[in-house]
C-alpha cells in the first residue's frame, strides 16, 4: 500500500552532517522524497508538534532539544512508508536500537537520536501540517 510519511532529521544529526546519508537510506530503500525543508522550530512549533507528549515528564527536555539547532523535515512516499520506516530508524532508545537502523548506527540517546518518524496516519497528519505551517 503506498503511503507518505514523516521523518525529521534532528539537531544532533544536522550538526553532526549526517542528513545526506539518513535521506540516502530512505532513496536507497525505494522510497520517493516528496517534500524537503531546512528549517528551526519555534518554541510554539516544538510544543504543537509533540503535544501528544504533553503530560509526560520529558516534555520539556523534547521541545527544548528539537529547538535547539536547525531540522531537516522530509514527506517519503512508497509502500508501507510509516511501519517500513519505523523499523528502518530503529528503538527510541538509541542503545537498544538494532545495528543497521538509523539510530543503532548513529543515536547517542533518548533524546538525541537523531531522527524523528511519524507512528501512524494520525500522526503524520498533524505533523505535517505542524512541520510544513
Amino acid at each position: 500500500m503506498t503511503e507518505q510519511t514523516l521523518f525529521i532529521v534532528k539537531p544532533d544529526a544536522v550538526a553532526r552532517h549526517l542528513t545526506g546519508e539518513i535521506i540516502a537510506r530512505f532513496e536507497r530503500k525505494g522510497f520517493t522524497l516528496v517534500k524537503l525543508k531546512l528549517f528551526k522550530f519555534t518554541k510554539e512549533q516544538a510544543e504543537k508538534f509533540y503535544g501528544v507528549h504533553q503530560d509526560k515528564p520529558f516534555f520539556g527536555e523534547l521541545t527544548s532539544f528539537i529547538t535547539s539547532g536547525p531540522v531537516v523535515v522530509a514527506i517519503i512516499e512508497g509502500n508501507n512508508a510509516i511501519a517500513t520506516t519505523r523499523i528502518m530508524i530503529g528503538s527510541t532508545k538509541s542503545f537498544e536500537a538494532a545495528p543497521g537502523s538509523i539510530r543503532g548506527d548513529f543515536g547517542l540517546g533518548f533524546t538525541d537520536n537523531i531522527i524523528h518518524a511519524s507512528d501512524s496516519q494520525e500522526s503524520f497528519d498533524h505533523e505535517s501540517r505542524v512541520a510544513f505551517e
